[in-house]
């Protein structure tokens, strides 16, 4: 009973720390253990273990760690691609060890053993498509495409020079300080990819995502398939209601069920955890990734949106305040009025809750299926092919 207590607070510690790590940033855990847990994660643990090598080692080692982090962090490196195929091929490993001897099953087909490996290729052809391919890199010889096929909305982006490629800025670009390049329609870095996410990499990266999302659910499901058939072939339901006289329900028997899984099968029980909890997080990830695709929106342009709509904000309150100020001053200079009712002015409405709505306007949004047509053929390999086809005729 002592393993399975233990495999079970595993499981639970196991889910808080790859939840919080992963998800520890969404709005809907703010102010909660999870976001703490994710903050220490993510800055609390890195800055302790800093302090600690240089109360050990002092400049020296504080130096090393800055050269560590430098290389992990601030420059192209495979190490993330490294740990996802480790991560993707140990798994892979230890389904078809642990569970592969139980297929075919009561509700599980032999064909299973060879249709988990194609999901698995096709997962890892996805990765290599997005880590190796061109994510849009705008150079001084095909800058035009990119100016024309992006305009300048003249909000959150205008007519620059970029100060390190020295070439013109089209609309939506960034220059990505880790890969040293300037992309079109910027969408992120991904380290697990090595590579940036860009206009002409980003229907790569969403296949990727629902690929490994759906490839999570179809390992959970086959072990859970499995699992289901050894309780079927060792008749555990029966032996439960007959022999030891359990009230044949759901709520009476799943305790004992589990019981017996964990303690006959623990492995095939953690794999299943593990890839449901991954499962969840992609599915998060890619939902997030969705919206942004149907709304024609990267994620660097929703930090720039946030950026315009704080600022705008707080020039409106300045504003209104500067209204309400001004307005109080020309009272006071004006004939002296009787004193208003304290009741009234306790529950007068503030200047500032008077403040214009600060209304976003993203001209790239043109409608669900352009957007989606969008994602599938860039727009600079679009007005690309009609050169050809002009310069042809």
């Amino acid at each position: 009973m002592e393993v399975q207590w233990i495999l079970l607070c595993h499981g639970l510690v196991t889910t808080l720390v790859l939840v919080s790590f992963l998800c520890g940033q969404w709005p809907i855990f703010e102010g909660t253990p999870i976001q703490r847990i994710h903050h220490f994660l993510t800055f609390g643990a890195y800055d302790y273990f800093q302090r600690f090598v240089g109360f050990v080692f002092g400049a020296k080692g504080t130096n090393a760690i800055s050269s560590v982090e430098y290389f992990c962090c601030d420059r192209p490196n495979p190490i993330l691609q490294i740990i996802y195929l480790a991560i993707v091929g140990g798994t892979y490993f230890l389904v078809a060890n642990s569970s592969f001897g139980y297929i075919p099953g009561y509700y599980i087909g032999e064909i299973h053993r060879y249709t988990s490996l194609l999901a698995v290729g096709v997962g890892v052809l996805l990765f290599l498509l997005t880590s190796f391919s061109d994510p849009g890199t705008v150079k001084a010889d095909n800058v035009s495409q990119y100016l024309s096929a992006y305009p300048y909305d003249n909000v959150i982006y205008s007519e620059k020079e970029c100060s390190t490629c020295k070439i013109p800025k089209p609309a939506r670009s960034k220059h990505c300080s880790i890969c040293d390049r300037c992309v079109a329609r910027f969408d992120h870095h991904c380290g697990w990819m090595n590579n940036c996410i860009g206009e002409r990499n980003i229907q790569y990266f969403m296949a990727f995502l629902l690929w490994h999302t759906l490839l999570c659910i179809y390992g959970t499901v086959a072990i859970g398939l499995i699992l289901a058939g050894q309780i079927k072939e060792f008749k555990v339901i029966d032996i439960l209601t007959v022999y030891y006289g359990i009230e044949n329900s759901f709520r009476s028997l799943s305790p004992h069920v589990v019981q017996w899984l964990l303690g006959a099968y623990n492995t095939q029980i953690l794999l299943m955890v593990f890839l449901a909890i991954v499962s969840l997080s992609l599915a998060g990830f890619f939902g997030y990734h969705a919206k942004l695709c149907l709304t024609n929106t990267t994620t660097n342009e929703t930090f720039k949106w946030q950026e315009y709509v704080s600022w705008q904000r707080k020039l409106n309150e300045a504003r209104a305040s500067s209204a309400a100020l001004k307005a109080s001053i020309n009272g006071m200079s004006s004939e002296r009025k009787p004193p208003e009712n304290k009741w009234r002015a306790m529950f007068r409405r503030s200047p500032l809750k008077d403040v214009e709505v600060v209304v976003t306007n993203n001209i790239y949004d043109k409608g669900f299926f352009q957007n989606i047509l969008e994602i599938i053929m860039p727009l600079s390999r679009r007005q690309l092919s009609l050169r050809t086809k002009s310069k042809s005729g």
